[in-house]
Protein backbone atom coordinates (compact mmCIF):
# COMPACT_ATOMS: atom_id res chain seq x y z
CA UNK A 1 0.00 0.00 0.00
CA UNK A 2 1.75 3.62 -0.65
CA UNK A 3 -0.01 6.38 1.29
CA UNK A 4 0.09 9.54 1.12
CA UNK A 5 1.84 11.31 3.56
CA UNK A 6 0.44 14.72 3.45
CA UNK A 7 -1.39 15.50 6.42
CA UNK A 8 -5.21 17.33 5.57
CA UNK A 9 -6.12 17.69 9.07
CA UNK A 10 -4.55 19.35 12.07
CA UNK A 11 -2.87 16.82 14.54
CA UNK A 12 -1.85 18.84 17.70
CA UNK A 13 0.69 17.05 20.05
CA UNK A 14 0.27 17.11 23.91
CA UNK A 15 3.60 18.05 26.07
CA UNK A 16 4.89 14.80 27.77
CA UNK A 17 5.74 14.69 31.59
CA UNK A 18 8.51 12.49 33.26
CA UNK A 19 11.01 12.76 35.64
CA UNK A 20 13.96 12.07 32.89
CA UNK A 21 12.80 12.83 29.33
CA UNK A 22 14.54 13.15 25.66
CA UNK A 23 13.25 15.31 23.15
CA UNK A 24 14.61 15.30 19.83
CA UNK A 25 13.64 15.43 15.88
CA UNK A 26 13.52 12.13 15.54
CA UNK A 27 11.97 9.00 17.36
CA UNK A 28 14.92 6.41 16.80
CA UNK A 29 16.77 8.91 18.40
CA UNK A 30 14.79 10.16 21.18
CA UNK A 31 14.75 6.06 22.12
CA UNK A 32 18.99 6.28 21.90
CA UNK A 33 19.06 8.76 24.94
CA UNK A 34 16.38 6.65 26.59
CA UNK A 35 18.20 3.78 26.26
CA UNK A 36 21.11 5.65 28.26
CA UNK A 37 19.08 6.91 31.04
CA UNK A 38 17.34 3.08 31.36
CA UNK A 39 20.58 2.13 31.85
CA UNK A 40 21.65 4.50 34.61
CA UNK A 41 23.25 7.35 32.56
CA UNK A 42 22.55 10.91 32.86
CA UNK A 43 21.10 13.54 30.53
CA UNK A 44 24.59 13.92 28.96
CA UNK A 45 25.10 10.12 28.31
CA UNK A 46 21.56 10.71 26.66
CA UNK A 47 22.13 13.87 24.73
CA UNK A 48 25.18 12.68 23.28
CA UNK A 49 24.10 9.07 22.23
CA UNK A 50 21.16 11.42 20.46
CA UNK A 51 23.58 13.05 18.64
CA UNK A 52 25.24 10.21 17.28
CA UNK A 53 21.76 8.42 16.30
CA UNK A 54 21.10 11.88 14.26
CA UNK A 55 24.12 12.01 12.06
CA UNK A 56 22.35 8.53 10.89
CA UNK A 57 18.87 8.81 11.50
CA UNK A 58 18.67 12.46 9.92
CA UNK A 59 21.84 12.96 7.61
CA UNK A 60 20.30 16.20 5.77
CA UNK A 61 20.52 18.05 8.59
CA UNK A 62 23.30 16.62 10.30
CA UNK A 63 26.33 14.04 9.69
CA UNK A 64 29.27 12.79 11.28
CA UNK A 65 31.24 15.81 9.88
CA UNK A 66 29.11 18.46 11.92
CA UNK A 67 30.34 21.18 14.52
CA UNK A 68 28.14 21.86 17.55
CA UNK A 69 27.32 23.67 20.40
CA UNK A 70 26.13 22.83 23.98
CA UNK A 71 24.43 24.37 26.91
CA UNK A 72 24.30 22.19 30.19
CA UNK A 73 23.40 22.71 33.86
CA UNK A 74 25.39 19.94 35.83
CA UNK A 75 23.13 20.56 38.91
CA UNK A 76 24.90 23.92 40.21
CA UNK A 77 25.87 25.80 37.72
CA UNK A 78 25.91 26.17 33.83
CA UNK A 79 29.02 25.16 30.76
CA UNK A 80 28.87 26.12 27.80
CA UNK A 81 30.81 23.68 25.04
CA UNK A 82 31.71 25.20 21.79
CA UNK A 83 32.33 22.02 19.48
CA UNK A 84 32.89 24.74 16.29
CA UNK A 85 36.23 23.63 14.14
CA UNK A 86 38.01 25.81 12.60
CA UNK A 87 39.61 27.42 9.01
CA UNK A 88 42.37 25.41 7.65
CA UNK A 89 45.88 26.81 7.64
CA UNK A 90 45.95 27.32 4.02
CA UNK A 91 42.61 29.48 4.01
CA UNK A 92 43.32 32.89 3.25
CA UNK A 93 41.79 35.88 0.86
CA UNK A 94 44.33 35.43 -1.80
CA UNK A 95 43.94 32.03 -1.60
CA UNK A 96 39.73 32.13 -2.06
CA UNK A 97 40.40 35.12 -4.93
CA UNK A 98 43.22 33.16 -6.45
CA UNK A 99 41.18 30.17 -6.91
CA UNK A 100 37.47 31.63 -7.57
CA UNK A 101 38.02 35.56 -8.79
CA UNK A 102 38.42 38.96 -6.74
CA UNK A 103 34.42 38.96 -7.13
CA UNK A 104 33.79 36.10 -4.50
CA UNK A 105 32.23 37.44 -1.74
CA UNK A 106 32.41 34.30 0.35
CA UNK A 107 33.88 30.74 -0.04
CA UNK A 108 31.60 28.42 -1.78
CA UNK A 109 28.45 27.36 -0.72
CA UNK A 110 29.51 23.46 -1.52
CA UNK A 111 32.23 21.22 -2.08
CA UNK A 112 35.21 20.97 -0.91
CA UNK A 113 36.58 24.55 -0.28
CA UNK A 114 33.56 25.26 1.96
CA UNK A 115 34.85 22.43 4.60
CA UNK A 116 36.41 23.56 7.95
CA UNK A 117 37.19 20.67 10.34
CA UNK A 118 34.21 19.16 12.04
CA UNK A 119 34.25 19.53 15.51
CA UNK A 120 31.22 17.78 16.82
CA UNK A 121 32.94 14.70 17.54
CA UNK A 122 35.41 16.66 19.86
CA UNK A 123 32.37 17.84 21.30
CA UNK A 124 30.91 14.35 22.20
CA UNK A 125 34.12 13.02 23.73
CA UNK A 126 34.39 16.78 25.90
CA UNK A 127 30.90 16.05 27.51
CA UNK A 128 31.48 12.49 27.92
CA UNK A 129 34.67 12.88 29.95
CA UNK A 130 33.29 15.99 32.06
CA UNK A 131 30.09 15.20 32.58
CA UNK A 132 29.16 11.51 31.31
CA UNK A 133 28.88 8.46 33.68
CA UNK A 134 28.59 5.85 31.33
CA UNK A 135 31.22 4.29 28.96
CA UNK A 136 31.46 6.44 25.92
CA UNK A 137 31.87 3.11 23.28
CA UNK A 138 27.84 2.43 24.81
CA UNK A 139 26.86 5.95 23.69
CA UNK A 140 27.61 4.86 20.38
CA UNK A 141 26.04 1.74 20.32
CA UNK A 142 22.16 2.59 19.43
CA UNK A 143 23.76 4.91 16.18
CA UNK A 144 25.74 1.99 15.08
CA UNK A 145 23.03 -0.33 15.16
CA UNK A 146 20.60 2.14 13.43
CA UNK A 147 23.34 2.15 10.36
CA UNK A 148 24.53 -1.61 10.29
CA UNK A 149 20.38 -2.32 10.42
CA UNK A 150 18.93 0.42 8.90
CA UNK A 151 16.07 2.39 9.43
CA UNK A 152 12.65 3.27 7.57
CA UNK A 153 13.03 7.19 6.27
CA UNK A 154 10.12 8.92 7.89
CA UNK A 155 7.90 11.58 5.95
CA UNK A 156 9.83 15.20 6.77
CA UNK A 157 13.42 13.62 5.95
CA UNK A 158 11.99 11.76 2.67
CA UNK A 159 10.71 15.12 1.63
CA UNK A 160 13.52 16.71 2.72
CA UNK A 161 16.56 14.15 0.98
CA UNK A 162 15.18 14.66 -2.15
CA UNK A 163 15.21 17.92 -2.88
CA UNK A 164 18.90 19.26 -3.25
CA UNK A 165 19.43 15.91 -5.41
CA UNK A 166 20.06 17.99 -8.15
CA UNK A 167 22.45 20.30 -6.82
CA UNK A 168 24.34 17.78 -5.05
CA UNK A 169 24.59 14.40 -7.28
CA UNK A 170 27.41 15.57 -8.40
CA UNK A 171 29.85 16.32 -5.60
CA UNK A 172 32.33 13.87 -4.40
CA UNK A 173 31.27 10.91 -2.64
CA UNK A 174 27.16 12.21 -2.10
CA UNK A 175 25.78 9.31 -4.98
CA UNK A 176 27.41 6.68 -3.39
CA UNK A 177 26.26 7.67 0.35
CA UNK A 178 22.85 9.09 -0.56
CA UNK A 179 21.63 7.91 -3.47
CA UNK A 180 21.09 4.36 -3.40
CA UNK A 181 19.19 2.82 -6.62
CA UNK A 182 20.30 6.12 -8.08
CA UNK A 183 18.18 8.20 -6.33
CA UNK A 184 16.86 9.40 -2.47
CA UNK A 185 15.15 6.95 -0.29
CA UNK A 186 11.59 7.10 -0.91
CA UNK A 187 9.04 7.61 2.71
CA UNK A 188 8.28 3.99 4.45
CA UNK A 189 12.02 3.16 2.74
CA UNK A 190 14.52 1.38 4.77
CA UNK A 191 18.14 2.99 4.35
CA UNK A 192 21.34 1.07 5.76
CA UNK A 193 24.88 3.26 6.31
CA UNK A 194 27.51 0.78 6.43
CA UNK A 195 30.17 3.79 6.14
CA UNK A 196 28.61 5.78 9.02
CA UNK A 197 28.76 2.39 11.05
CA UNK A 198 32.49 2.19 10.15
CA UNK A 199 33.38 5.51 11.18
CA UNK A 200 31.05 5.34 14.35
CA UNK A 201 32.76 1.85 16.10
CA UNK A 202 36.41 3.60 15.16
CA UNK A 203 35.10 6.35 17.16
CA UNK A 204 34.02 4.55 20.01
CA UNK A 205 36.75 1.99 20.11
CA UNK A 206 39.23 4.97 20.14
CA UNK A 207 37.15 7.56 21.93
CA UNK A 208 37.46 9.77 18.94
CA UNK A 209 41.08 9.81 18.66
CA UNK A 210 41.20 7.95 15.47
CA UNK A 211 38.78 10.71 14.21
CA UNK A 212 40.98 13.47 14.13
CA UNK A 213 44.97 11.86 14.99
CA UNK A 214 44.29 8.65 13.48
CA UNK A 215 42.73 6.60 10.43
CA UNK A 216 39.56 8.59 9.84
CA UNK A 217 41.51 11.90 9.74
CA UNK A 218 43.75 10.65 6.83
CA UNK A 219 41.16 9.16 4.98
CA UNK A 220 39.59 12.19 5.04
CA UNK A 221 42.25 14.48 4.59
CA UNK A 222 43.09 12.37 1.60
CA UNK A 223 40.21 12.18 -0.41
CA UNK A 224 39.36 16.12 0.17
CA UNK A 225 42.90 16.70 -1.59
CA UNK A 226 42.61 14.99 -4.39
CA UNK A 227 39.73 16.33 -4.92
CA UNK A 228 41.47 19.84 -4.93
CA UNK A 229 41.36 21.01 -0.96
CA UNK A 230 44.15 22.62 0.98
CA UNK A 231 43.23 21.28 4.57
CA UNK A 232 45.76 18.97 6.52
CA UNK A 233 46.23 16.03 8.63
CA UNK A 234 47.83 19.04 11.51
CA UNK A 235 44.36 20.62 10.92
CA UNK A 236 42.37 17.66 11.87
CA UNK A 237 45.07 17.41 14.60
CA UNK A 238 44.61 20.63 16.17
CA UNK A 239 40.77 20.38 16.64
CA UNK A 240 39.81 20.69 20.05
CA UNK A 241 36.37 21.67 21.91
CA UNK A 242 36.32 25.15 24.04
CA UNK A 243 34.60 25.63 27.12
CA UNK A 244 33.31 28.79 27.20
CA UNK A 245 31.02 31.10 29.75
CA UNK A 246 27.56 31.41 28.40
CA UNK A 247 26.10 35.23 27.95
CA UNK A 248 22.72 36.32 28.97
CA UNK A 249 19.88 39.12 29.28
CA UNK A 250 16.86 39.17 31.64
CA UNK A 251 13.29 38.80 30.73
CA UNK A 252 10.85 38.87 32.89
CA UNK A 253 11.91 37.91 35.56
CA UNK A 254 14.36 35.07 33.80
CA UNK A 255 17.52 34.86 32.11
CA UNK A 256 17.92 33.70 29.08
CA UNK A 257 21.29 32.73 28.41
CA UNK A 258 23.06 31.95 25.08
CA UNK A 259 26.50 31.22 23.52
CA UNK A 260 29.03 33.66 23.44
CA UNK A 261 29.96 34.58 19.24
CA UNK A 262 30.75 33.61 16.57
CA UNK A 263 27.25 32.17 17.47
CA UNK A 264 24.28 34.10 16.78
CA UNK A 265 23.15 33.95 20.12
CA UNK A 266 23.16 37.07 20.47
CA UNK A 267 20.48 38.33 18.30
CA UNK A 268 17.88 36.55 20.74
CA UNK A 269 19.42 38.50 23.59
CA UNK A 270 19.20 41.75 21.91
CA UNK A 271 15.89 41.72 20.96
CA UNK A 272 14.54 40.23 24.28
CA UNK A 273 16.29 43.09 25.39
CA UNK A 274 13.75 45.97 23.46
CA UNK A 275 11.22 43.99 23.61
CA UNK A 276 11.21 44.13 27.62
CA UNK A 277 10.63 47.35 27.35
CA UNK A 278 7.13 47.27 25.50
CA UNK A 279 3.83 45.68 27.99
CA UNK A 280 3.33 42.71 25.68
CA UNK A 281 1.43 40.40 27.97
CA UNK A 282 -0.99 43.25 27.90
CA UNK A 283 -1.67 42.52 23.81
CA UNK A 284 -3.08 39.62 22.04
CA UNK A 285 -0.99 36.86 21.92
CA UNK A 286 -1.30 36.42 18.09
CA UNK A 287 -2.58 39.99 17.41
CA UNK A 288 -0.84 42.21 14.77
CA UNK A 289 0.61 44.50 17.45
CA UNK A 290 2.48 42.06 19.75
CA UNK A 291 3.84 40.39 16.33
CA UNK A 292 4.94 43.91 14.96
CA UNK A 293 7.01 44.79 17.63
CA UNK A 294 8.59 41.25 17.87
CA UNK A 295 9.49 41.87 14.44
CA UNK A 296 10.42 45.40 14.75
CA UNK A 297 13.02 44.25 17.79
CA UNK A 298 14.34 41.05 15.39
CA UNK A 299 15.33 42.94 12.44
CA UNK A 300 17.06 45.76 15.34
CA UNK A 301 19.25 42.72 16.63
CA UNK A 302 20.30 41.50 13.52
CA UNK A 303 21.31 44.75 12.02
CA UNK A 304 23.88 44.65 14.71
CA UNK A 305 24.90 40.82 14.93
CA UNK A 306 25.07 40.98 11.06
CA UNK A 307 27.69 43.76 11.37
CA UNK A 308 29.91 43.14 14.60
CA UNK A 309 29.52 39.42 15.49
CA UNK A 310 32.59 36.95 14.39
CA UNK A 311 34.90 35.23 16.00
CA UNK A 312 35.62 36.85 19.19
CA UNK A 313 39.18 37.99 18.74
CA UNK A 314 38.09 39.82 15.56
CA UNK A 315 35.14 41.35 17.20
CA UNK A 316 35.39 45.29 17.13
CA UNK A 317 33.57 45.63 20.24
CA UNK A 318 31.70 42.98 22.94
CA UNK A 319 28.91 41.24 23.45
CA UNK A 320 28.86 43.21 26.76
CA UNK A 321 28.74 46.77 24.99
CA UNK A 322 25.71 45.09 22.00
CA UNK A 323 23.85 44.25 25.69
CA UNK A 324 24.42 47.67 27.43
CA UNK A 325 21.45 49.06 28.91
CA UNK A 326 21.74 52.26 27.69
CA UNK A 327 22.53 51.26 24.44
CA UNK A 328 18.96 48.93 24.44
CA UNK A 329 17.21 52.13 25.12
CA UNK A 330 18.62 54.29 22.64
CA UNK A 331 18.24 51.55 20.20
CA UNK A 332 14.54 50.59 21.57
CA UNK A 333 13.25 53.96 21.00
CA UNK A 334 14.16 53.05 16.92
CA UNK A 335 10.79 51.24 16.75
CA UNK A 336 7.71 52.49 15.85
CA UNK A 337 4.45 50.29 16.88
CA UNK A 338 2.38 51.31 13.77
CA UNK A 339 5.38 51.19 10.96
CA UNK A 340 7.37 48.86 9.78
CA UNK A 341 11.27 50.12 9.25
CA UNK A 342 14.49 49.32 7.94
CA UNK A 343 17.44 49.22 10.46
CA UNK A 344 20.66 49.80 10.24
CA UNK A 345 23.41 48.81 12.42
CA UNK A 346 24.09 51.10 15.37
CA UNK A 347 27.14 51.61 17.46
CA UNK A 348 27.44 49.56 20.60
CA UNK A 349 30.29 50.91 22.74
CA UNK A 350 29.34 54.71 22.06
CA UNK A 351 26.93 54.64 25.11
CA UNK A 352 29.01 53.54 28.21
CA UNK A 353 20.64 31.29 5.79
CA UNK A 354 18.17 28.18 4.79
CA UNK A 355 19.19 25.18 7.50
CA UNK A 356 20.27 21.75 7.86
CA UNK A 357 20.42 21.49 11.59
CA UNK A 358 19.05 19.32 14.67
CA UNK A 359 18.49 20.19 18.19
CA UNK A 360 17.98 18.23 21.07
CA UNK A 361 17.58 18.28 24.69
CA UNK A 362 17.43 15.83 27.35
CA UNK A 363 16.68 15.94 31.53
CA UNK A 364 17.16 13.66 34.52
CA UNK A 365 15.67 13.56 37.59
CA UNK A 366 19.47 14.19 39.32
CA UNK A 367 18.50 17.57 37.92
CA UNK A 368 20.83 17.90 34.94
CA UNK A 369 19.66 19.73 31.53
CA UNK A 370 21.15 19.40 28.25
CA UNK A 371 20.56 21.86 25.52
CA UNK A 372 22.65 20.79 22.18
CA UNK A 373 22.49 21.52 18.67
CA UNK A 374 24.37 20.07 15.50
CA UNK A 375 24.49 20.81 12.36
CA UNK A 376 26.04 20.25 8.58
CA UNK A 377 24.82 23.83 7.92
CA UNK A 378 22.68 23.73 4.83
CA UNK A 379 20.80 20.31 3.82
CA UNK A 380 23.47 17.70 3.31
CA UNK A 381 26.38 20.93 4.03
CA UNK A 382 29.03 20.59 1.73
CA UNK A 383 27.61 18.20 -0.06
CA UNK A 384 30.91 15.99 -0.27
CA UNK A 385 31.24 12.43 1.83
CA UNK A 386 34.21 10.92 2.09
CA UNK A 387 34.03 7.02 0.47
CA UNK A 388 33.72 4.03 2.57
CA UNK A 389 33.28 5.83 5.83
CA UNK A 390 29.83 8.06 5.77
CA UNK A 391 31.44 10.90 6.72
CA UNK A 392 29.27 13.76 5.29
CA UNK A 393 30.79 16.77 5.94
CA UNK A 394 29.73 20.19 6.71
CA UNK A 395 29.63 23.49 4.76
CA UNK A 396 30.63 26.04 7.56
CA UNK A 397 33.04 27.76 5.92
CA UNK A 398 30.86 28.99 3.16
CA UNK A 399 29.77 31.21 6.61
CA UNK A 400 33.27 33.57 6.32
CA UNK A 401 33.35 36.96 4.31
CA UNK A 402 36.10 37.29 1.53
CA UNK A 403 35.38 41.44 2.57
CA UNK A 404 39.16 42.51 4.12
CA UNK A 405 37.00 44.74 6.02
CA UNK A 406 34.91 42.34 7.75
CA UNK A 407 35.01 40.87 11.21
CA UNK A 408 34.01 37.45 9.50
CA UNK A 409 36.98 37.52 7.03
CA UNK A 410 38.56 34.11 6.56
CA UNK A 411 41.41 33.57 8.40
CA UNK A 412 44.09 30.27 8.90
CA UNK A 413 42.09 28.74 12.16
CA UNK A 414 39.69 31.49 12.45
CA UNK A 415 35.88 30.05 13.33
CA UNK A 416 33.56 31.30 11.13
CA UNK A 417 30.19 33.29 11.71
CA UNK A 418 28.08 30.74 12.93
CA UNK A 419 24.27 30.56 12.87
CA UNK A 420 23.37 27.25 15.52
CA UNK A 421 22.51 28.31 19.24
CA UNK A 422 21.46 26.34 22.02
CA UNK A 423 19.16 27.89 24.85
CA UNK A 424 18.96 27.69 28.20
CA UNK A 425 16.74 29.36 30.36
CA UNK A 426 17.21 30.51 34.39
CA UNK A 427 15.00 32.18 37.26
CA UNK A 428 16.91 33.22 40.16
CA UNK A 429 19.89 31.33 39.01
CA UNK A 430 18.14 28.27 39.29
CA UNK A 431 17.41 26.31 36.01
CA UNK A 432 14.12 26.43 33.83
CA UNK A 433 14.39 25.64 30.48
CA UNK A 434 16.28 23.46 27.99
CA UNK A 435 15.21 24.50 24.50
CA UNK A 436 16.09 25.62 20.99
CA UNK A 437 14.40 26.33 17.43
CA UNK A 438 16.53 24.67 14.80
CA UNK A 439 16.74 26.82 10.86
CA UNK A 440 19.75 29.25 10.12
CA UNK A 441 18.93 33.29 11.09
CA UNK A 442 15.07 31.48 12.30
CA UNK A 443 17.22 30.03 15.69
CA UNK A 444 16.83 33.63 17.68
CA UNK A 445 13.37 34.36 15.99
CA UNK A 446 12.09 30.87 17.27
CA UNK A 447 13.68 31.38 20.43
CA UNK A 448 11.85 34.78 20.69
CA UNK A 449 8.83 34.04 20.10
CA UNK A 450 8.41 31.28 21.60
CA UNK A 451 9.33 32.94 25.28
CA UNK A 452 7.06 35.67 24.63
CA UNK A 453 4.50 33.00 24.25
CA UNK A 454 5.70 31.41 27.52
CA UNK A 455 7.03 34.37 29.65
CA UNK A 456 4.47 36.99 28.72
CA UNK A 457 1.41 35.02 28.06
CA UNK A 458 1.97 32.03 29.58
CA UNK A 459 1.37 29.33 26.58
CA UNK A 460 2.25 25.50 27.77
CA UNK A 461 5.41 24.52 26.00
CA UNK A 462 3.77 22.30 23.32
CA UNK A 463 1.23 25.10 22.45
CA UNK A 464 4.20 27.69 22.16
CA UNK A 465 5.75 25.23 20.10
CA UNK A 466 2.83 24.61 17.43
CA UNK A 467 1.97 28.23 17.23
CA UNK A 468 2.46 29.96 13.56
CA UNK A 469 5.76 31.69 13.51
CA UNK A 470 6.70 34.26 11.28
CA UNK A 471 10.59 34.44 9.74
CA UNK A 472 12.46 37.85 9.25
CA UNK A 473 14.72 38.20 5.62
CA UNK A 474 15.96 41.16 4.89
CA UNK A 475 14.91 44.96 4.59
CA UNK A 476 10.55 44.60 4.95
CA UNK A 477 10.31 41.21 3.99
CA UNK A 478 9.11 38.34 6.19
CA UNK A 479 7.81 34.81 5.39
CA UNK A 480 4.59 34.34 7.57
CA UNK A 481 3.43 30.78 8.49
CA UNK A 482 0.27 29.69 5.90
CA UNK A 483 -1.67 29.17 9.15
CA UNK A 484 -1.00 32.46 10.90
CA UNK A 485 -4.24 34.63 10.99
CA UNK A 486 -5.35 36.53 7.77
CA UNK A 487 -6.29 39.51 9.19
CA UNK A 488 -3.08 39.43 10.99
CA UNK A 489 -1.37 39.10 7.84
CA UNK A 490 -3.15 42.38 6.45
CA UNK A 491 -2.78 44.41 9.38
CA UNK A 492 1.32 43.67 8.91
CA UNK A 493 0.98 44.34 5.63
CA UNK A 494 -1.18 47.74 6.20
CA UNK A 495 2.15 48.62 8.36
CA UNK A 496 4.40 48.26 5.84
CA UNK A 497 5.63 44.71 6.47
CA UNK A 498 5.98 42.58 2.47
CA UNK A 499 4.67 39.82 3.77
CA UNK A 500 5.08 35.93 2.02
CA UNK A 501 2.93 33.36 2.90
CA UNK A 502 5.26 29.42 3.28
CA UNK A 503 3.41 26.35 3.38
CA UNK A 504 6.64 24.37 3.76
CA UNK A 505 7.09 25.24 8.08
CA UNK A 506 10.18 22.87 7.71
CA UNK A 507 12.29 25.08 5.53
CA UNK A 508 11.30 28.63 6.77
CA UNK A 509 10.25 28.64 10.25
CA UNK A 510 12.41 25.88 12.25
CA UNK A 511 11.50 23.57 14.38
CA UNK A 512 11.70 23.48 18.46
CA UNK A 513 12.22 20.87 21.39
CA UNK A 514 11.48 21.98 24.82
CA UNK A 515 12.32 20.91 28.26
CA UNK A 516 10.36 23.01 31.25
CA UNK A 517 11.72 22.16 34.81
CA UNK A 518 8.56 22.19 36.94
CA UNK A 519 10.48 21.72 40.28
CA UNK A 520 12.55 19.06 42.28
CA UNK A 521 13.07 16.42 39.48
CA UNK A 522 12.88 13.89 41.73
CA UNK A 523 9.35 14.04 42.65
CA UNK A 524 7.54 16.98 40.50
CA UNK A 525 10.13 16.47 36.72
CA UNK A 526 9.13 18.05 33.71
CA UNK A 527 6.62 19.15 30.77
CA UNK A 528 8.81 18.29 27.56
CA UNK A 529 7.58 19.75 23.80
CA UNK A 530 8.83 18.55 20.22
CA UNK A 531 7.57 20.55 16.98
CA UNK A 532 5.08 18.93 14.78
CA UNK A 533 7.56 20.61 11.84
CA UNK A 534 9.49 17.79 12.02
CA UNK A 535 9.10 13.99 12.49
CA UNK A 536 9.90 14.22 16.46
CA UNK A 537 9.03 13.30 19.90
CA UNK A 538 9.30 13.71 22.91
CA UNK A 539 9.78 10.56 24.98
CA UNK A 540 9.84 10.12 28.84
CA UNK A 541 11.17 7.38 31.50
Amino acid sequence: MNFDYRFPYATPRLPVFARNLVSTSHPAAASAGVRMLLAGGNAVDAAIACAAAMTVVEPVSNGLGSDAFCILWDGERLHGLNAAGRAPAAWTREYFAGKYGDAARTPPKRGVDSVTVPGAVAGWVALSERFGKLPFADLMAPAIELAERGYVVPPVVGWKWAAPVAELQGQPGFAQAFLPHGRAPHIGELFRFPGAARTLRRIAETRGEDYYRGEIAAAAVRFLREQGAVISEADFAGCAAEWVEPIATGYRGHELHQMPPSGQGLAALIALGLLRRFDLGSLPVDGADAQHLQIEAMKLAFADVYRYVADPASMEVTPEQMLDESYLEQRARLIDPRRAQVFEAGTPGDVHRRGGTIYLTAADERGMMVSFIQSNYMGFGSGVVVPDWGLSLHNRGHGFSLDAASPNVVAPGKRPFHTIIPGFLTRDGQPQMSFGVMGANMQPQGQMQTLVRLLDHGQNPQAACDAPRWRFNSGLSINVEAAMDPQVVAELERRGHRTEAIRDSYQDFGAGQFVWRLGDPAAEGYVAASDPRRDGQAVGC
